[in-house]
């Protein structure tokens, strides 16, 4: 299914429905083993670290509460980048790959009460809070499932209604995070365009640095 939810004043509720809560997810431990072992989180770009523009985008695009996940250089993240507000948690298994910061990150908003969970990685510094509005004006319900595409083609941010987040918990395993559940029920996605107002590269490699200003 594909919506483009460019217009949307709201998230098709009636007037006077209480608008839902949509939790941001930040998943921030990678090690950046093929930057050589340079985490992620504290790349610069825009002069501060890239964590820091992961969590405006989330912040801005109207998410709360903020939950981060660190895991790499954990203690030096905390130090240098501005996290005010934000929820942490340190994944001390961060090697095995982002499928345990997913796990992580959906148990420790178990207290927050929220309607929903919007996830970002901490690499893709071409997603801003444009984007991250429009995948959260997708959420319908509890059982909400969307996520943002570019040109027709999934990837982040993804939203996972809170009756999804035990099942998808269950399939984050390894570097897959939840690409396995995603392509599960991809019948059940909710895709919102965002390529007129996004980009969705990651900073893997060294040639990808270019990419931070």
């Amino acid at each position: 299914m594909v919506t483009d939810t460019t217009t949307s004043t709201g998230p098709g509720r009636a007037p006077g429905t209480k608008d839902p809560k949509v939790a941001g997810v930040l998943l921030a431990a990678g090690g950046g083993r093929r930057l050589g072992g340079r985490p992620k989180a504290l790349l610069g770009h825009r002069g501060r670290p890239l964590i820091e523009h992961a969590v405006r985008s989330l912040r801005n695009g109207g998410c709360g509460p903020l939950h981060v996940v660190l895991g790499a250089a954990a203690d030096e993240v905390r130090a240098r980048a501005e996290l005010t507000g934000c929820a942490v948690s340190v994944n001390p298994d961060w090697e095995e790959g982002m499928g345990s910061s997913l796990r992580l990150g959906l148990a420790a908003l178990s207290a927050a009460d929220a309607d929903a969970a919007l996830v970002l990685l901490v690499d893709q510094p071409g997603i801003g809070p444009e984007a991250v509005a429009r995948v959260r004006l997708a959420y319908r319900s509890r059982t909400s499932l969307a996520a943002a595409s570019y040109g027709g083609v999934r990837s982040h941010p993804v939203l996972f209604g809170v009756d999804r987040w035990p099942d998808v918990a269950a399939a984050a395993v390894g570097d897959r995070g939840a690409r396995t559940y995603l392509r599960e029920h991809r019948d059940a996605i909710t895709l919102v365009e965002c390529a007129d107002v996004a980009e969705a590269y990651d900073i893997d490699t060294a040639e990808d640095l270019g990419r931070l200003e």
